[in-house]
């Protein structure tokens, strides 16, 4: 499975827009988008999911998006937390994910099962969602979205809620769901050192534009980091990716301000 973004855009004039990104992911590959706060790393990570300008090819074929069913058999979103309210038990909001694929049949609860073990969270499956505490609402919001069995997954922030144990595990189970399903995942997050851990390719960007796209031995370079996050830092070699260390913080040029924004 091989995934083509071309020219994307969302329409809202209320948060920053993404300007004509393009991007290509094929399968078993884990993409991350790192950008500064408010720089549109969610709106692309949505939009992706809610296209409205713009095309997104799977294995060469355009995904339509006027069949939502369709669209999350293939796409699994994952939001950076719930805005919703779910008074149901986890085992209840993660067979939501299966709606798109749900034939009724004891299939789709054997699916949750296997994705409740899978997330390490099998003990919460009767307690209510509300009732969690924000890092298990993640891993619940993961396991929906597992459940779908999408081609592609879509995650905001998916360690945002998470001390740094239940991070890199949950990292850990993402990076082998790839590998063994052949399947992809595109997320956006703020750690730079996490995403040179777990991604076979980088994206950084900053106002909305791409700044640089690759390995992360050619994205997180001082010069990259320096220009998106105004801060001074040193790339040491962490077991054969790059580590950053930051060293001071800089205050950019209003000259340079003017000429970024036009």
């Amino acid at each position: 499975m091989r995934l083509r973004v071309k020219d994307l855009e969302f329409n809202d004039s209320s948060i920053p827009v993404p300007e004509n990104v393009c991007m290509e992911l094929g399968s078993s590959e884990i993409l991350w988008i790192v950008v500064p706060n408010g720089a549109g790393k969610s709106t692309l990570i949505l939009s992706m999911n809610r296209i409205r300008h713009g095309s997104i090819l799977l294995d060469g074929e355009k995904a339509k998006y006027k069949n939502m069913i369709k669209i999350a058999k293939r796409f699994g979103y994952v939001p950076q937390s719930s805005s919703r309210t779910f008074p149901t038990t986890v085992f209840d909001t993660v067979l939501m994910g299966r709606r798109p694929r749900w034939r009724s049949s004891k299939n789709d609860l054997k699916k949750v099962v296997e994705v409740l073990k899978l997330m390490e969270i099998e003990d919460l499956s009767m307690r209510v969602f509300n009732e969690l505490s924000g890092g298990q609402q993640q891993k619940v919001l993961i396991a929906r979205a597992l459940a779908q069995e999408p081609d592609i997954l879509l995650l905001d922030e998916p360690t945002s809620n998470l001390d740094i144990h239940h991070q890199l595990e949950v990292m850990e189970i993402i990076r082998e769901l790839v590998a063994k399903r052949g399947i992809s995942a595109i997320m956006a997050i703020h750690d730079l050192n996490l995403a040179s851990r777990f991604a076979d390719k980088i994206i950084i960007m900053k106002n909305g534009k791409i700044i640089d796209a690759g390995k992360p031995w050619d994205v997180l370079t001082p010069e990259n980091i320096r220009k998106v996050y105004n801060v001074e830092v040193e790339v040491l070699n962490s077991n054969g990716r790059p580590y950053i260390v930051s060293i001071k913080s800089i205050k950019p040029s209003p000259y340079m301000e003017v000429l970024e924004h036009g």
